[in-house]
């Protein structure tokens, strides 16, 4: 459960800043070069580097560098314990609101 929990902070961590969240949405597309990733931002290339380092420590995204070119992607499936552990999270309280619609249901209907 630890390492499950400490790379599940690793990921809300990562994903906690609007920056590194579009650099995210934008890898989804396809793999990009740092110069690419940044070029919507007004900010330094340092500081997309540093966000993308961010991303690459929690296992988010993965680089490959070939010559001067570093290119960045999403690391397949990576987000998914993010995804189970928000799912687990609303469960019980669909289950709540399934079985507040049952009865309002059954109200009306004993009218």
């Amino acid at each position: 459960m630890a390492k499950y929990q400490s790379s599940l902070d690793a990921t809300f961590r990562a994903l906690s800043d609007a920056t590194r969240r579009a650099l995210v949405e934008r890898l989804v597309q396809s793999p990009a070069s740092v110069t690419e990733l940044a070029e919507p931002f007004d900010a330094a290339l340092p500081t997309i580097v540093e966000h993308l380092r961010v991303l690459e420590r929690a296992g988010v995204v993965s680089s490959e560098k070939v010559g001067r070119v570093r290119t960045y992607q999403l690391v397949p499936d990576a987000l998914v314990p993010a995804n189970h552990w928000i799912v687990a999270q609303r469960r019980p309280r669909e289950k709540q609101l399934d079985r507040l619609g049952d009865y309002l249901t059954n109200q009306e209907g004993d009218r």
